[in-house]
């Protein structure tokens, strides 16, 4: 059952006509109606069965503004880099200990950095951090001897961009007490981001089939990218 609030939230909005999103981040702060700082965010619906091969996104973004949360990071790293990390800000350092906790379900981290020695131990977790995403990625620069840089692209705003099997793509660019041009900022990332993908596959037409934007607990719009994707 909807809730009052809900039930005082534009409706029908799929059936408006797509905006630009600097029109339609007034019309989405309007709608954050609940107590605490909504996110905003992106839903995407991408191309991804394509004839010859299916295409599968597993990026990041350096969001220029910020993500508004607080990224809590685990480094895996040799004894002799551990202060290195310490140093560089991440909130658990480990080695082998720090691997057995995590085969023993002890997860409370948000991002997982690796070093490349120490990645071969890792591997073996599979099965444990895949499904989470949490799965250290040299593609992703979780998988680096640059702890330092690595640990401050994942404090200071870096979101994944990946798709489910159905195409699917959901990405955070912010929240509502953020100015419209910090938002439009990360927005603009994104969506090079996700040029820069398609470039880098072999895509039949379009890449993105259609965009939507959102708050945590508000009401669906349309979005119109003002380039073909």
């Amino acid at each position: 059952m909807s809730s009052k609030r809900f039930k005082k939230l534009p409706e029908k909005t799929l059936e408006l006509p797509s905006e630009m999103i600097e029109k339609l981040l007034p019309v989405i702060k309007k709608n954050c109606t609940t107590k605490f700082d909504e996110s905003v965010d992106l839903s995407f619906q991408i191309n991804n069965k394509q004839k010859k091969s299916e295409i599968n996104i597993r990026t990041v973004v350096n969001l220029p503004g910020g993500t508004g949360k607080k990224i809590k990071v685990a480094v895996v790293c040799e004894d002799t880099k551990t202060d290195e990390a310490k140093n560089a800000g991440a909130d658990i350092v480990g080695g082998d200990e720090f691997i057995e906790k995590i085969k023993n379900g002890e997860m409370n981290f948000e991002k997982l950095i690796c070093t490349p020695s120490m990645m071969i131990k890792l591997s073996k977790l599979g099965k444990v951090l895949g499904p989470k995403g949490l799965m250290p990625n040299p593609k992703l620069g979780t998988v680096t001897e640059n702890l330092k840089t690595a640990i401050s692209d994942a404090k200071s705003g870096q979101a994944e961009i990946r798709n489910d099997k159905d195409g699917n793509i959901g990405v955070s660019i912010g929240k509502k007490s953020f100015s419209d041009e910090k938002l439009i900022k990360n927005f603009n990332a994104v969506i090079d981001t996700l040029e820069k993908e398609k470039s880098n596959n072999t895509v039949k037409g379009e890449l993105i089939r259609t965009a939507f934007v959102t708050s945590t607990m508000g009401v669906s719009y349309k979005l119109k990218l003002g380039k073909n994707i």
